[in-house]
């Protein structure tokens, strides 16, 4: 057995032998599972995004002071934490497809509501709720294009359905500057229902992954279901793993909370940036951070989960250090570009990393508990970021960043084994 893998093959497994009925071809089930977990996660990309670029208009409307408009932010992500959790496990019980259709309906809902809020604590409520039903998005959505697809695509597909976030921000980018002066936050939090109507519409069209229907038959049948929560500490190389994956999805959050949420704020105050220039930084960044996880996805699965990881973590230290020390608003437009291509490329692995280390009783959960637990110290980015840029400045609040990126290489080369070819089980 290859060393690498032996903290997460079954005995006797080898990384490139097909599992009993694992996917070996692709078919229009496996497109339209792509399809459906990319729509859901652009619904999720969309929302945060548009709440970034609404928090000045919904401050002075609503007399917030700094403090409350970034906690709407982390509420958010704070909610999005608890519902990644609870529709990840409900997920590995009950069905991707059923579970799924949960999450949108909450989401839908309270986001909605958002749009008639009167004030600072209703509307946290509302965001607090809706971000509950994002956290299912990721997680469930991942499980379900990693089982639908054969293992020699997996990466490349997890980084497709990790492009449908990057799709929801760049319309939230493009959109935003013309619809809310016209029709105002409110009008916008409607408008972000949008994309949970089209979500709905496309998964009501699928059945569940054959992998996860026969684990579910099995455990009908008497083999029984074992503790989804269990699975991802039930060792210590499990445990090891669980570890290393919180610790890279903490600093993929983090990183990108810290720079997109106030980057707009900035290069309107510092550097006098009207909404359109900042939309326009906002656009060019999110493109390179597309082709980051493009990259990335089809790197994976030709060199390997650990080293791409690794190239692009080494990247985000050397930009980010660069990123802190420009002030040219032209050099900070492309220069951004690059920066989002190796900070936010990274996206493009944790999905097909987490579908191979965990068995399908766990898949789901292990992709939402982790990422989630991820996003959720990730979205202390923005109140750290805004101390430090209180405290010194924005290029010493960038610059700190580095460290973190430190951090995640560490724990790849520690924590974190090689999967790459790895069968579903």
């Amino acid at each position: 057995m290859n060393n690498n893998n032996s903290t997460a093959l079954p005995q006797g497994t080898h990384a490139d032998a097909p599992a009993r009925g694992a996917v070996t071809e692709v078919d229009a089930y496996s497109w339209k599972a792509l399809l459906g977990s990319a729509v859901g996660y652009a619904m999720d990309g969309f929302d945060l995004l548009i709440l970034g670029f609404m928090l000045q208009a919904i401050s002075a409307d609503l007399h917030l002071t700094p403090g409350q408009a970034g906690s709407l932010v982390t509420w958010t992500l704070v909610g999005a934490v608890f519902g990644g959790i609870v529709f990840g496990a409900l997920s590995d019980r009950y069905g991707r497809i059923r579970v799924l259709t949960w999450t949108i309906m909450l989401f839908a809902v309270f986001t909605g509501l958002c749009a008639f809020a009167q004030g600072y604590w209703d509307l946290l409520a509302y965001r607090t709720i809706a971000g509950i039903g994002l956290g299912g998005e990721f997680g469930i959505g991942m499980a379900l294009a990693a089982e639908a697809w054969p293992a020699r695509h997996r990466a490349r597909v997890s980084s497709y359905v990790g492009l449908g976030w990057q799709v929801g921000v760049l319309a939230a980018a493009l959109l935003t500057p013309l619809l809310l002066p016209q029709i105002g936050w409110r009008g916008m939090f409607l408008v972000g229902v949008i994309p949970a109507v089209v979500a709905w519409v496309i998964r009501n069209r699928l059945h569940e992954p054959e992998v996860f229907v026969r684990k579910a038959s099995a455990a009908r049948g008497g083999a029984g279901r074992a503790n989804a929560f269990r699975l991802l500490v039930k060792d210590k190389a499990t445990a090891k793993i669980s570890a290393g994956i919180v610790v890279l999805c903490s600093v993929q959050n983090f990183g990108y909370y810290g720079i997109m949420i106030w980057m707009p704020s900035f290069l309107s105050k510092q550097l006098g940036f009207n909404l359109t220039k900042s939309s326009l930084w906002t656009a060019v960044t999110i493109l390179g951070m597309m082709a980051g996880i493009y990259i990335f996805g089809h790197l994976a699965d030709r060199i390997g989960r650990k080293p791409s990881f690794l190239l692009f973590q080494a990247g985000s230290v050397v930009m980010v250090l660069l990123y802190a020390n420009l002030t040219d608003p032209t050099q900070m437009l492309w220069a951004g570009a690059v920066l989002g291509l190796f900070v936010n490329g990274m996206l493009g692995g944790y999905g097909a990393l987490m579908s191979e280390a965990y068995p399908t009783e766990a898949r789901a959960t292990a992709q939402n508990v982790l990422f989630n637990i991820g996003r959720g110290i990730g979205g202390f980015g923005p109140v750290v970021v805004g101390a430090l840029v209180t405290a010194y400045s924005f290029q010493v609040a960038v610059a700190a960043l580095a460290a973190i990126y430190v951090l995640d290489m560490v724990a790849t080369a520690f924590l974190v084994p090689e999967l790459k070819g790895k069968e579903l089980d």
